[in-house]
C-alpha cells in the first residue's frame, strides 16, 4: 500500500524525536546563583570550612539555597545575584588567602534528569560569561633558560671531544669557556664555531677564554621558541581544565590572549595557567658536610635546599633529569594510601635516569619541585623579575635500576598531587608569564545575549511558521511540526555531546538550519503539487514528490555539511561554533525534513482514497 510505514518505522521516529526532547529538556530550567569555595596549593574544603562558611553567611544575613561539599569543594547557591556577590565580597574576606572564591552559575537540572545524563548545553564566553586573560611571556627569562641549557651542552660536547677546559659560565648575553691552555683553546674555537652556527665565537689570548654569544637571529629564534612553545603548553593546560571552546593565540611579540568560557574557578585557572612548575632529579650529596653548608660552607658541586617541614638536604649540583623528558603523568595512591605521581619518560629521558641510577643503587635522590613566581621588582627593559623558589619534596633511596616509568611522593595532598600530574603532563613553561589584564565577562551581560539570540531564532521561526501555513496549508502545519522537532533535536545532540558549545555565531547557524529545513519541504511540497499537476493520484504524487526530491535535497545538504567540516576543522573560536551547530543542524534538518514529515503525511494521509489534498 502506498505512503504507508510499518508500526516499527513510525515508532523509531517517534522514539528519536523523545529522545532529543529528554536531552533537551534540562536546558528549560535556569541556572542558579553559586559561589565556588575551593582550596588553593593542596588545601582542600572539609566539614570545618563548611560550617564555618555556613556562620559566615547566617551571622551577615545571607540567605542562600543550599550548601554542598563535594570532591574538597564547597558550592553555596542563592535565589538571585544580589545574595551572591555580596556572600562573594564576605567569604574571601573571612577565608584568606588559603581558598579561592569564584563567581559560579551552577545547573539547577532535576535530579532524576541528571541521573540520566541530562545537562544543559555549555555556552560560549559571549554567552555564560566567564575570564579573558592577557599574557606577556618574560623574554629576558627565556634567553637565561636557553643560555643554562647551552652550558650544560658545551661541557657535554667538549667531554666528548676530549677538549679539556677549567671551567664554563655564564656571563651576560655570553657564554664563557675557560681553559688550561693555548692548544686546548683553538681546539675548542674550531669545534664549536662549526657545531654552533648560530653563535659568534672569540678568543681572549691572555686569560684563556673562549666567549660564545648569541647572534640577533638566535636571540629572535629563542624568543619566537618561547612564545610558540608556551602557547602549545597553555592549550593543553586548558584542554586539561576541561574548558569548552577555549581561545589561545598570540598577540604581538610577547603576548598571548587567553578566554576561558563558563569558567567555574577562575583563582584555580589562574593557578593552573600562570604556573612555572617542573622538577629535577637529584643526587643527594652524601659525602658533604651538611653542618658547614648550613654555617655558609656549601661545596662548590653541591647546592642546599629544604625540604617542605624545613628539614635542610645537601644536593649535587648535576641534575640527573629535567622534567622536559616527561611525556606523561597521574596521580593515584600508594600502598600506604599516600598520594604519589606516577611519571613516564620519553626514550631520551628513560636512557638518562638508567644511566643516572644504574651506579647509584643504594644512594638516596631527591624532586625538587621548582617555580617561578612574579616579585615587585622589574629588569631595565621593564619586564616583572621572577623569583625562582626550589623545595625538595621528596628524598628516596634507588632500590634498583630506573627507566621510563617511576613515581615519586611527596606531594602532600591528593589535590596536590592531580595539579602537580597536571602541570607535568602539560609541560613546563619556557619562560615564566605574568597576567597583565583580565577582563570577566559577567552572567549578566551573557544572559542578554541568550536571550537576544532566542529572540532571534523565535522570530525566525515564527516568520517561517506563519509563511508555511498561509502557503501550504495542511501540508504547512506538518512542515512546522518538523521544524519544532528539528529545533528540538539540535538543543538535545548540543546538550549530549561534551565538546559542543553554544555561542552567538552558533545561534545565526540554528537560524541558517532552520531556513534550510523548511527548504528541504519546499521542495518536496512543489514536486508533489507538480505531480498532481500532471493528472497524477494523490496518493502516486506524494509518493513521488518525496522520492523525486530526496536525491536534491541530499545533494544539497551534503555539499553543505561538507563545507561546514572544513569549517569547523580549520576555523577557531566563534568560526567553530557556527560550523558544529551548522554541522548538527544539517544532519537533523534532513532526518525531519524529510523521515519526520513523510512519517506524518504517512499516517494522516497516506493509504486512503482521497480526492482533494490541503497542500
Amino acid at each position: 500500500m502506498l505512503n504507508k510505514y510499518p508500526l516499527w518505522k513510525t515508532l523509531m521516529v517517534l522514539f528519536i524525536v523523545a529522545f532529543g526532547a529528554l536531552y533537551a529538556l534540562p536546558n528549560l530550567y535556569p541556572e542558579d546563583p553559586a559561589v565556588q569555595v575551593s582550596g588553593l596549593r593542596g588545601v582542600e574544603a572539609n566539614a570545618a570550612t563548611l560550617d564555618s562558611v555556613k556562620s559566615e553567611l547566617t551571622a551577615d544575613n545571607i540567605s542562600f539555597s543550599s550548601i554542598v561539599l563535594e570532591n574538597g569543594q564547597l558550592l553555596v547557591r542563592f535565589s538571585d545575584t544580589e545574595q551572591q556577590l555580596r556572600a562573594r565580597d564576605l567569604l574571601e574576606e573571612s577565608l584568606g588567602d588559603k581558598f579561592s572564591v569564584a563567581l559560579n552559575l551552577t545547573p539547577a537540572t532535576p535530579a532524576w534528569l541528571a541521573s540520566v545524563g541530562g545537562t544543559p548545553m555549555k555556552l560560549g564566553l559571549d554567552l555564560s560569561g566567564g575570564v579573558s586573560f592577557l599574557m606577556e611571556v618574560n623574554m629576558s627569562e627565556a634567553i637565561v633558560k636557553a643560555q643554562d641549557a647551552l652550558v650544560d651542552d658545551f661541557r657535554t660536547d667538549l667531554r666528548g671531544e676530549k677538549i679539556r677546559y677549567r671551567s664554563v659560565k655564564k656571563a651576560n648575553n655570553s657564554i664563557n669557556v675557560q681553559f688550561r691552555n693555548a692548544e686546548d683553546l683553538t681546539a675548542a674555537h674550531d669545534f664549536l664555531k662549526k657545531r654552533y652556527r648560530d653563535f659568534l665565537m672569540s678568543e681572549n689570548a691572555d686569560n684563556l677564554t673562549l666567549s660564545a654569544k648569541m647572534t640577533d637571529q638566535k636571540l629572535k629564534e629563542v624568543r619566537e621558541y618561547a612564545l610558540q612553545q608556551n602557547i602549545t603548553i597553555i592549550r593543553n593546560r586548558v584542554n586539561e581544565l576541561g574548558v569548552s571552546e577555549p581561545l589561545v593565540q598570540r598577540q604581538g611579540k610577547k603576548h598571548i590572549i587567553i578566554e576561558l568560557p563558563g569558567v567555574q574557578d577562575t583563582a584555580k585557572a589562574k593557578e593552573i595557567l600562570n604556573a612555572t612548575a617542573t622538577i629535577e632529579f637529584r643526587l643527594v650529596d652524601t659525602d658533604g658536610d651538611l653542618s658547614a653548608a648550613l654555617n655558609g660552607r656549601v661545596p662548590a658541586s653541591s647546592k642546599l635546599l629544604y625540604e617542605r617541614d624545613g628539614k635542610p638536604v645537601l644536593l649535587k649540583k648535576r641534575v640527573m633529569l629535567t622534567g622536559d623528558h616527561i611525556v606523561d603523568a597521574g596521580s593515584s595512591f600508594d600502598e600506604y594510601s599516600r598520594p604519589q605521581v606516577n611519571i613516564s619518560l620519553d626514550s631520551a629521558g628513560g636512557g638518562k635516569m638508567s644511566n643516572g641510577t644504574k651506579s647509584n643503587i643504594g644512594k638516596p635522590m631527591a624532586t625538587v619541585f621548582i617555580e617561578y613566581k612574579p616579585t615587585d621588582r622589574k629588569d631595565a627593559e621593564g619586564n616583572t623579575i621572577f623569583e625562582k623558589i626550589e623545595e625538595v619534596i621528596s628524598v628516596a633511596t634507588i632500590q634498583a635500576r630506573l627507566g621510563k616509568t617511576f613515581r615519586i611522593t611527596g606531594a602532600g595532598s591528593q589535590s596536590e598531587a592531580h595539579n602537580l600530574a597536571l602541570l607535568l603532563r602539560a609541560g613546563a613553561l619556557v619562560a615564566p608569564i605574568q597576567i597583565v589584564e583580565e577582563r570577566t565577562v559577567g552572567p549578566t551581560l551573557g544572559a542578554e545575549n541568550v536571550k537576544l539570540g532566542f529572540q532571534a531564532i523565535l522570530m525566525g521561526f515564527g516568520l517561517v511558521f506563519i509563511f508555511m501555513i498561509i502557503y501550504y496549508r495542511a501540508f504547512g502545519v506538518v512542515a512546522n511540526l518538523a521544524l519544532g522537532a528539528n529545533l528540538v533535536l539540535i538543543i538535545g545532540v548540543m546538550s549530549l555531546i561534551p565538546g559542543a558549545t553554544l555561542t552567538l555565531p552558533g545561534m545565526a547557524g540554528i537560524v541558517l538550519t532552520v531556513g534550510m529545513a523548511v527548504d528541504a519541504n519546499v521542495l518536496i511540497f512543489e514536486r508533489i503539487r507538480e505531480e498532481m499537476r500532471e493528472g497524477k493520484s494523490i496518493q502516486q504524487s506524494i509518493h513521488q514528490g518525496y522520492d523525486a526530491a530526496f536525491s536534491t535535497i541530499i545533494d544539497a545538504n551534503i555539499t553543505t555539511l561538507i563545507a561546514a567540516l572544513i569549517l569547523y576543522a580549520i576555523g577557531t573560536g566563534p568560526i567553530k561554533g557556527f560550523a558544529i551547530t551548522l554541522s548538527i543542524g544539517i544532519i537533523t534538518s534532513m532526518f525531519t525534513a524529510v523521515v519526520g514529515t513523510r512519517t506524518i503525511v504517512n499516517a494522516v494521509w497516506g493509504g486512503k482514497r482521497l480526492d482533494k489534498l490541503s497542500i
